[in-house]
């Protein structure tokens, strides 16, 4: 039924305002006339939409579109068509009537122009360009060895089923998998092995895949799943297989979601009898699962439609391996995160001994050298300070040699340091500064009206007394105050560009494994070694680890030989001093951002 004027115009004015909103945020060119590119301005991930609710109803106009987009954390969605008179069908039939909105409001619908390159269509790229490392073989099998390994499965047996899970039915062959604790136990090996049907994809895999004949698998965990069953988002437990994991789908089809650290999400189509491959960073990198529902969204014939799920059962087989992994997905890695918890373990009983040894006497011993490189202010923080109103009493924590105390000669400036040497070369520049620690500031609280402390905060070494520190700064701001912090980034290129401090490598040198990948190393301390967990960064290469020790070599004299000194840093993880500060009451985020291979935090106290 056609909208009356009165509706059409009220609806315009809704859309206009919702074309405002989403452009504040990405780059779409919206059009008056009919373009094969059609954006849902408010309806999406965030208010619930599901793709096949907004498919199912596209359908229903006689049509089909080639794409459908839902960016994450967003409150809008795209359909792409093959035409703009395809397109046009689905916006005079569904804008301003369809309610599938939030609460049931009607969709909002906005024609766009698609600026996007060719190549970022994804919509017939194989799985492998996908998702790195990942294999799909499709017609692995054929009818009669499916019947075979179904038979020897034997899932209607109820006594051979481990249990019902939430998500679907489970039978493990091998090895029990031990969903507790993602793994199993290599100590007690099941009475129920492999069925030797199975020895029949080994010797096809073989010949397919000749890199991986040495790949017999020692464990197999069949699922069976009945329509509207899934499995969450998963990465199979690092350190407890080898590379690859195998996935063999029989019965019927269903559609596998991965995805990456990063968050980017993406679907892959499973056929009945086709063998999927997880290797290299699909394996690690990415989680995969299966979401619980009844439809999947398939392309069929370059349009997408709608697929009923049926019974379908998966053969997973995995390798044993008995050492630890070496990857580097370390957010999804257990190797790493429990050499990461030995590591904190040592941080916190050592914290107090590893700053003093690491960071106040090295700064001590170095500090005219240090401070001979460190002239130049950051022009942020120059701006920063620029900013602050004439009279203003500006506390640098951690002022070093004291190069940002006289920038602004309208505001009274306060230093303090751990450092006595590099104090030194502040009072020889006649700056107000005074020794202390930064976890206990001797100011008044509510006496400061603004705190910037620059690369001070990543020598603490534990998380405890990274955030005493902020709550210091907090403390003696008045309300109203404001502080900026710099820390060093783990990643030196966030912004697709080397920071200054990764173009400094001349030599292009990389990290080496006996230093930056070792977890322990030996450390030089004065006319001793003694052993450490920490391991040593290779100067002016990416972080590897976020806990770890960065040489200062100094020249010795006159001579040609080199003093090594060893500086304890924690660099930041993106949004982790985001985090850290929000952790603290009585502050808000004014503005966070990435400045040449820091992470920066500006925020204001409470009135």
């Amino acid at each position: 039924m056609p909208l009356s004027k009165n509706a059409e115009k009220r609806i315009g004015k809704k859309i206009k305002r919702c074309q405002l909103i989403i452009s504040r945020e990405a780059s779409f060119e919206f059009s008056d006339s009919p373009t094969e590119n059609i954006i849902i301005c408010n309806a999406g991930i965030t208010t619930g939409l599901q793709q096949e609710t907004i498919l199912e109803e596209v359908l229903r106009q006689g049509v089909s579109p080639k794409e459908i987009g839902f960016p994450t954390g967003k409150s809008y969605c795209y359909l792409r068509f093959s035409s703009p008179q395809v397109a046009q069908i689905v916006y005079e039939a569904m804008n301003g009537i369809s309610p599938l909105g939030q609460n049931g409001c009607i969709l909002l619908m906005s024609y766009y122009l698609d600026t996007r390159n060719a190549n970022q269509h994804e919509v017939n790229l194989s799985p492998s360009q996908l998702v790195p490392g990942l294999i799909l073989s499709l017609d692995f099998i054929d009818e009669e060895l499916e019947a075979k390994l179904l038979y020897a499965a034997d899932m209607n047996d109820e006594n051979g089923l481990e249990g019902n899970l939430k998500h679907r039915r489970v039978k493990h062959f091998g090895f029990e998998f031990l969903y507790g604790s993602n793994n199993v136990d290599k100590n007690k090996p099941m009475d129920r092995k492999i069925p030797s049907i199975c020895n029949q994809l080994w010797e096809k895999l073989q010949q397919c895949y000749p890199e991986l004949a040495w790949h017999i698998p020692d464990q197999l965990t069949v699922n069976r799943y009945e329509p509207g069953q899934g499995i969450p988002p998963h990465v199979d437990t690092h350190s407890a297989f080898q590379d690859p994991i195998i996935c063999l789908s029989l019965g019927a089809a269903i559609s596998m979601d991965f995805r990456d650290t990063k968050g980017k999400h993406l679907t892959v189509d499973l056929p009945s009898r086709s063998l999927l491959i997880m290797s290299g960073e699909s394996r690690y990198g990415w989680t995969h699962g299966i979401t619980p529902r009844k439809t999947d969204t398939v392309r069929l014939n370059n349009s997408l439609t709608i697929r009923k799920r049926e019974l379908r059962v998966s053969f997973t087989f995995r390798k044993l391996q008995d050492v630890p992994c070496r990857c580097q997905y370390h957010s999804l890695c257990d190797s790493y995160k429990n050499e990461s918890d030995v590591r904190s373990l040592h941080l916190h009983a050592n914290a107090t001994q590893l700053e003093l040894d690491n960071v106040h006497k090295v700064y001590n011993e170095i500090a005219k050298h240090f401070s001979e490189t460190r002239h130049s202010p950051w022009p942020k923080v120059n701006t920063f300070l620029s900013s602050l109103s004439p009279g203003s009493i500006l506390l640098d924590v951690g002022c070093g040699n004291g190069k940002y105390l006289g920038l602004n000669p309208h505001i009274v400036a306060l230093g303090c340091d751990r450092s006595n040497e590099l104090l030194k070369v502040c009072i020889n520049r006649d700056f107000n500064a005074l020794e202390c620690d930064c976890l206990v500031l001797p100011f008044r609280s509510a006496s400061i009206d603004a705190c910037i402390s620059i690369a001070v905060i990543h020598h603490l070494a534990t998380e405890q007394r990274r955030r005493q520190a902020i709550c210091e700064i907090v403390r003696v701001l008045r309300p109203g105050g404001y502080a900026l912090i710099y820390v060093w980034a783990k990643d030196q290129e966030a912004n697709s560009k080397k920071s200054s401090y990764l173009r400094q490598n001349k030599l292009n040198n990389k990290p080496s494994k006996g230093t930056d990948q070792s977890l322990h190393v030996m450390i030089p301390k004065e006319d001793h070694i003694t052993e450490s967990i920490l391991p040593i960064h290779t100067n002016r290469t990416q972080f590897q680890h976020q806990d770890l020790l960065v040489p200062w070599k100094l020249q010795n004299g006159k001579q040609e030989t080199k003093k090594t000194f060893l500086r304890f840093y924690h660099v930041f993880e993106e949004h982790e001093l985001d985090n850290l500060c929000r952790s603290v009451e009585g502050i808000s985020i004014e503005e966070s951002y990435y400045d040449q291979g820091n992470w920066c935090v500006l925020f204001k106290t409470k009135d």
